[in-house]
């Protein structure tokens, strides 16, 4: 049973922590933890990027930025888990040794569940818990001592409400980290994991503030940083006419990141990106229904199924091998009149395949985003790095907008699963924004002719297919 953690000032205030050489190099087998620390900013930032005052202010104290992470739980396999992994040691992208470029200095844990390794790999990194979110991003004194913040509100005893969301507190972590900062009146890079809230008001809010208060922020999923196999880059301002995203995991929690990489290969299409002006969810026979009535294409969905399984699967309703799963799916009308459809196809927790037509070729273009080994741990070695990046240059690789747009389509596709005819229409999520081009964040395949599937998975924090 999950216990909240809610310790006293006077049990967890501690002084920040100041690591020696000598303490770091007993830790990593004569080499200091703070000497690969000590990289150039610049060397990640990859180009000039202009930054905000307060960020360069916060970048001209000498070493790397320091970092406080929030989180909800900390278990095996945990966002948690897996994303400091690749913050508290180097780890490889694109076969390359990278170095996290940044140096954790506390963590606040929301809960201490049966399983908790926070503490533990606390004591191994020599990184103080505090008690509050505001002591975790002052190190215990009364101002901003942090650099960025990595919030990571996934996973942990949380309860679902009625439309079949999991209330995780990214909105109230969001709140706590932004007070700090406002009262320390500096402002920092802050890094959310996954979709903002459950609630599109809360969303709202917080994408707001950042815009208003000039917080360099980042959001959004791991899965659009993943190796695509066959290799696809889609030509900028293509003249996209249909697109099918697909994943094989939960409701609401795979339905995003389905959300997200659909989005992240339509938003360069021809035009621009407008927002979405309707959503419905769909299920089973209606998901059917509307497929032979020509409102999704099952020829579109066969093909980005193939590009997983290397043929179409006979049916939609039983993924050979897998169990016998009712498929769902979100399908998406934008402003601009286009219209893409999200699907939940089979019960395969590493499924996320694409496919496209676009205008004036005979065949889709299609491509499954491959996870390389111990199913979907190692997509969070790319998104470190993205977020690095993140916090070294003071400006998201991708902007901040698809996530408020994804999160936006996921929170109404909830409401409309409930609702009479699964449709709602949607004028509060036509978004308009200019894409980046991320693919120097991407992983091109080079890691997994190193990490295979015969490399035994770490049960905790510890270096994989690298000397130290």
């Amino acid at each position: 049973m999950h216990t909240t953690c809610r310790r006293s000032q006077a049990q967890t205030k501690k002084p920040a922590v100041k690591r020696t050489s000598d303490q770091h190099a007993s830790r990593f087998g004569g080499t200091s933890r703070r000497d690969f620390l000590k990289f150039a900013a610049a060397a990640c930032a990859g180009g000039a990027i202009t930054l905000p005052a307060s960020t360069l202010r916060a970048q001209q104290r000498e070493g790397p930025p320091r970092v406080a992470a929030i989180f909800t739980s900390f278990t095996y396999r945990s966002h948690a888990h897996v994303i400091l992994e690749n913050f508290l040691l180097p780890y490889l992208f694109n076969g390359q040794r990278t170095e996290p470029g940044v140096e954790v200095v506390s963590f606040y844990a929301d809960q201490l569940p049966d399983g908790d390794m926070s503490r533990d790999i606390a004591r191994q990194f020599d990184i103080p818990m505090y008690g509050t979110i505001a002591e975790a991003l002052t190190l215990g004194g009364d101002k901003l001592a942090v650099d960025a913040v990595l919030s990571i509100g996934e996973h942990g005893d949380y309860p679902v409400n009625d439309l079949g969301q999991r209330e995780y507190p990214r909105k109230r972590f969001f709140d706590e980290i932004v007070a700090v900062m406002r009262e320390s009146g500096r402002f920092v890079p802050l890094f959310n994991d996954k979709h903002l809230s459950y609630r599109w008001d809360w969303s709202k809010e917080m994408y707001d503030q950042t815009q208003q208060l000039g917080i360099p922020f980042m959001a959004g999923s791991s899965v659009p940083l993943a190796e695509r196999r066959p290799p696809l880059e889609l030509p900028p301002e293509a003249k996209i006419t249909d697109a099918v995203s697909i994943h094989g995991g939960p409701l609401e929690s795979y339905d995003f990141h389905g959300l997200e990489v659909l989005q992240s290969m339509v938003e360069d299409r021809q035009g621009g990106e407008s927002g979405v002006s309707e959503i419905e969810f769909l299920a089973g026979d209606a998901l059917m229904k509307a497929a032979d009535e020509g409102r999704w294409s099952i020829e579109l969905a066969k093909a980005a199924m193939a590009a997983e399984l290397g043929s179409p699967p006979d049916s939609l309703w039983q993924v050979p091998g897998e169990s016998r799963v009712e498929p769902h799916g979100i399908l998406i009308t934008y402003k601009d009149g286009f219209k893409a459809t999200m699907l939940k196809v089979g019960a395969s927790g590493i499924r996320w395949n694409f496919a496209c037509r676009i205008q004036g070729e005979d065949a889709p273009r299609a491509t499954h985003f491959h996870v390389g080994p111990w199913d979907n741990r190692n997509l969070f070695k790319a998104l470190s790095h993205a977020i690095q990046h993140h916090f070294t240059g003071g400006r998201a690789p991708y902007p901040a907008e698809r996530t408020l747009l994804t999160t936006g389509a996921l929170e109404a596709a909830m409401r409309a699963r409930v609702r009479e005819g699964g449709k709602l229409e949607t004028p509060h999520l036509e978004i308009a924004y200019r894409p980046r081009d991320f693919r120097a964040m991407r992983e091109m395949g080079a890691t997994w002719d190193i990490i295979t599937d015969e490399v035994p998975q770490p049960r905790g924090i510890e270096p994989v297919g690298l000397e130290l």
